[in-house]
């Protein structure tokens, strides 16, 4: 029996995919396998490498469709790296799009980590 759950998101980037694994810590690898419990495994478009025993795989129902995410959340070991619900991974994804978005644009934008874990950014011509 599969431990594994997908959620559609809106991540269509890669790389800025790619940047938010890196800070993180994690791996953004391309077209391997997830890892889960008991030895079951997801392939991946793309898998998020995690420390743990499981990974993350990212995987589009059609070339223009954002990618979907599925793990196995038995036992805390995917939220302890990127947070419930992939909070953290979604966050940092969010942060590194909109810097790439207004690099575009040659925006300047400052960063700063709030208190209570937010991340705020400013962005200015």
């Amino acid at each position: 029996m599969s431990h594994f759950t997908t959620i559609l998101t809106q991540i269509r980037d890669v790389d800025a995919l790619e940047a938010a694994c890196a800070e993180l810590g994690v791996e953004l690898l391309r077209d391997t396998t997830a890892r889960g419990f008991a030895n079951s495994t997801r392939n991946g478009e793309l898998v998020v490498r995690l420390k743990g025993p499981y990974d993350i795989a990212a995987n589009r129902t059609a070339p223009t469709e954002p990618y979907e995410l599925s793990t196995d959340w038995w036992n805390g070991h995917v939220e302890a790296e990127v947070g419930t619900n992939y909070g953290r991974l979604l966050q940092l994804y969010g942060v590194h799009k909109t810097m790439r978005e207004a690099a575009k644009k040659h925006l300047r934008v400052t960063r700063r980590q709030e208190t209570d874990g937010s991340i705020k950014l400013t962005l200015a011509a």
